[in-house]
């Protein structure tokens, strides 16, 4: 049998090509479901986290209504709420234990989080609760005195602050590591995009650069023949046009992997944008429509009740500083519920929104804030209102914190077929470059990345004119 050089190579190469491709085939794959399961994982956890909020929350609200009836049973006022005063505060204690054990019941599971932070906040708070809670046993016992009652109730009213200051940092304490978790996630990502395009390179490094490398050990023997040298020249020559065509062709299929990868991503981001934008939807509407209209109910109650003048002046004083507590309550609910989703974009559009953004922005800090408007409305999709409306408040929150400026000119121009966003400061500004090496102060917490990732989902143009002392102008471009 005749030893044949040429088959052994091809044989050789084929088996190690082989065995490469697939090896690269198993990298990507792994990093592709490493990705989707994290993404599930991370998701299913921030479920979980709005779940231990509205928890952290809902105890706010309980300690107040219990607060109301302790006070209402303690002067015997008739009052039409039906809520049973032991069940509420057996609710109360429960979740309280629930979120201080870390091991809260959601659905079917039990959320168990870790955190050294949250754990020495519920720490801190145990005292004031375990009083707290102590106050309401002594008020809801029918055979206790009457002057261990009002020594209950005057502990309660006075540490109350306390337990609701707590509770607050507590569910932004929740909030804060939800976020970092979700930055973590952005990170890792970002990992696995990397290590994918590695992976691509290096296939074309260990499959497609031995291939060619075959193709001239072949060409070379085929011109030592010298039997076949005419017919080696013009299989050679079409050889040669077959490898210009599939070089051409793989260099097509990495751009069209690498247009698929940014569509990938694109997607991905957009997801997850909508998702926030949905919970905070959702958020807000649950702050407005459940906790507003129970703070409105409690007002309307303690309203009712200072029609009577107590008899004891320092029992009116209390109570006047309750209403108060009731009122700041209510507005700062409001607040979080506008801050989270504006009522006034869904129901009276961008340019009213705008504009109300920069009222609110110039009376909290005292910066002139203004905005222009052009009549013209243009027909804008809820994503992109939204998207723009998001742009606008980030790039005004960050020259308020970090521009020191005296004037911010918000300006939208609609057409029909376009729309242009400005916002424009005279603050101290920054060097263009500082954008590559993030030195500049406008690009904390990642201000410019989020204007950008919006700018692009909606298939945007952003400009940034800037520099030191000088202000800064960014301007958003996008055609509908």
């Amino acid at each position: 049998m005749k030893y044949n050089p040429m088959e052994q190579v091809d044989k050789r190469v084929a088996e190690s090509l082989t065995r490469f491709y697939i090896v690269a085939l198993l990298v990507v794959a792994f990093l592709t479901l490493g990705g989707l399961y994290l993404i599930r994982k991370t998701i299913l956890s921030l479920n979980y986290d709005s779940r231990i909020v509205n928890v952290a929350g809902r105890q706010r609200m309980l300690s107040q209504r219990l607060t109301k009836l302790a006070v209402l049973k303690m002067e015997n006022v008739a009052h039409s709420d039906s809520a049973d005063f032991d069940s509420l505060l057996r609710v109360w204690k429960t979740s309280h234990e629930q979120l201080a054990s870390r091991k809260l019941p959601v659905e079917k599971n039990v959320t168990i989080w870790k955190s050294s932070a949250l754990d020495e906040m519920f720490v801190n708070l145990k005292p004031v609760f375990d009083g707290i809670h102590q106050g309401f046993t002594v008020i809801g016992k029918k055979d206790a005195d009457s002057e261990a009652k009002q020594k209950a109730l005057k502990f309660i009213l006075e540490n109350e602050p306390v337990f609701l200051s707590r509770m607050d940092e507590i569910v932004f304490q929740f909030d804060k590591e939800s976020f970092a978790r979700l930055q973590n996630l952005e990170k890792i990502e970002w990992i696995l995009d990397i290590m994918t395009i590695i992976v691509l390179l290096a296939e074309g490094l260990l499959i497609f650069r031995p291939v060619v490398n075959t193709t001239r050990r072949a060409i070379r023997m085929v011109r030592n023949s010298e039997q076949a040298l005419l017919k080696s020249n013009s299989e050679l020559e079409k050889i040669n046009a077959e490898l210009i065509k599939a070089q051409k062709e793989i260099i097509r299929i990495e751009e069209e992997k690498y247009e698929l990868q940014l569509a990938e991503d694109r997607i991905r981001s957009a997801s997850l944008i909508e998702g926030q934008e949905e919970e905070r939807k959702r958020f807000a509407r649950e702050l407005h429509d459940g906790i507003g209209q129970m703070l409105t109910g409690l007002k309307l109650h303690a309203e009712k009740l200072g029609q009577n003048r107590f008899a004891d002046e320092k029992q009116q004083q209390r109570f006047e500083q309750l209403v108060k507590l009731i009122q700041e309550t209510i507005q700062t609910t409001r607040r979080i519920s506008y801050n989270l989703m504006p009522s006034v974009l869904e129901d009276f559009g961008l340019k009213a929104a705008l504009n109300l953004l920069c009222e609110q922005t110039r009376e909290s800090s005292g910066i002139n804030v203004t905005f222009e408007g052009n009549k013209e409305k243009a027909e804008l999709s809820q994503a992109m209102t939204i998207g723009l409306y998001r742009i606008a408040q980030e790039a005004v929150n960050n020259a308020v914190k970090h521009a020191s400026p005296d004037h911010i000119l918000v300006k939208l121009k609609q057409e029909k077929y376009h729309v242009t966003l400005e916002i424009q400061d005279d603050g101290k500004g920054f060097l263009i470059d500082d954008l590559k090496t993030r030195r500049a102060s406008f690009l904390d917490n990642n201000g410019i990345e989020n204007i950008r990732t919006r700018t692009e989902l909606m298939n945007g143009e952003l400009r940034i004119e800037s520099r030191p002392n000088g202000g800064t102008r960014l301007e958003i471009n996008i055609d509908i």
